[in-house]
Parts: structure tokens; C-alpha cells; sequence
């Protein structure tokens, strides 16, 4: 949500010190985990605030918005602005606008950047290692662990859960892309 409100905010609005918010925003893309891991637990350090659930949270979000925001803001084209443009002038308010216009023309990228944002936060290890303090523990440090004890049926299981799950959601994405391109052509 965060990222989607960014994303429109950015490419629809001019304000002072706009050029710098995209400038930062692809350091967390560009630079090594390692380095964002550190420099997250150094500000953590600064801050005085105690390493838990909360502080991986806010560090899975700060890796994760720059991608969700490059998504969502590739959706947004001139068209979609027509469009909305088309509707004001029918006489339809903004709200409906934005959920009848605009929301279903970024659907797509909003998709593709929770997918993606879920997929990075769902594989990182590093910046979690830094991030997450003592007494807690997340899925692919879980599995990391494991791996380094040797593999046991229990990773094998896990691994095979998820590759099924992955299987579910694009077999169901594909039947409704083919019924949705079944009913554009009747």
C-alpha cells in the first residue's frame, strides 16, 4: 500500500525535492544486502531501539518499497491519465475514479510488485541475520540453519510445500487469463 500510494504520488505530482526521493530510491535496489543490513542495524543501534519483530518488519519494508514503486510507476502511463481525465468530465467523482479507473489499469503492477516484494522478503537472509535480535527467528534463517546441520526431510517437505503452492497460484492465474481472453473474443 505504502509503495502504490508512493508510486502515484511520484509520477502524478510535482514537488520540491522530488528528483532526490527517485535518486534515493533506488539505493536499496542498487547496493549489496550486506551493506543495507549493516547500515540498518547501525541506525538501530543509533536509535536505541531494541532488535525484534518490529525492526525486520520496518527493514523487509525498506527493501521492499523501491521495488513495488518501480512496478506500480511502470503501469502508470499517459493513457491511464486520459482516462481519468475522460471520467471527470462525465461527472464522476475522484474516488470512483481512482476505483474504476485507475486501480484496475495498475492492478498489474501492483501485483507484480507484491509478488515480487513477498518474494524478496521471503528469500532474504542477510538483512534478517542483522535485523531481527536475539529469540526470534525467520523462515529462510530457519532453513539456512538447517541446511548448515545437514538437510533433514523437514527442508525437503517445506521446499516442496512452497514449489507446490507456486504451482497452484500460476496454474489458477493462467485458467483465469484463458477465460478472461475466452470472453474478450465472444
Amino acid at each position: 500500500i505504502i509503495g502504490t500510494i508512493s508510486a502515484v504520488g511520484l509520477s502524478r505530482y510535482n514537488f520540491y525535492g522530488k528528483g532526490l526521493i527517485n535518486a534515493l530510491l533506488y539505493i536499496p535496489i542498487v547496493i549489496p544486502e550486506i551493506v543495507l543490513g549493516i547500515s540498518l542495524l547501525s541506525i538501530y543501534t543509533l536509535m536505541k531501539l531494541e532488535l525484534g519483530l518490529f525492526t525486520l518488519l520496518l527493514a523487509h519494508v525498506t527493501f521492499s518499497i523501491p521495488y513495488v514503486i518501480v512496478s506500480v510507476r511502470s503501469s502508470l502511463s499517459s493513457s491511464i491519465s486520459l482516462q481519468e481525465e475522460a471520467s471527470y468530465d462525465l461527472g464522476v467523482s475522484r474516488l470512483k475514479t481512482f476505483w474504476y479507473v485507475t486501480l484496475p489499469n495498475i492492478m498489474p503492477g501492483i501485483i507484480s510488485g507484491a509478488t515480487l516484494a513477498f518474494t524478496l522478503s521471503l528469500d532474504d537472509v542477510i538483512v534478517s541475520y542483522f535485523t531481527v535480535g536475539p529469540g526470534s527467528n525467520t523462515l529462510p534463517q530457519y532453513i539456512y540453519s538447517m541446511i548448515k546441520t545437514g538437510i533433514t526431510p523437514d527442508v525437503n517437505a517445506l521446499s516442496s510445500l512452497v514449489l507446490l503452492l507456486v504451482v497452484i497460484v500460476l496454474s489458477l492465474l493462467v485458467i483465469y487469463d484463458a477465460r478472461k481472453i475466452k470472453m474478450e473474443a465472444k
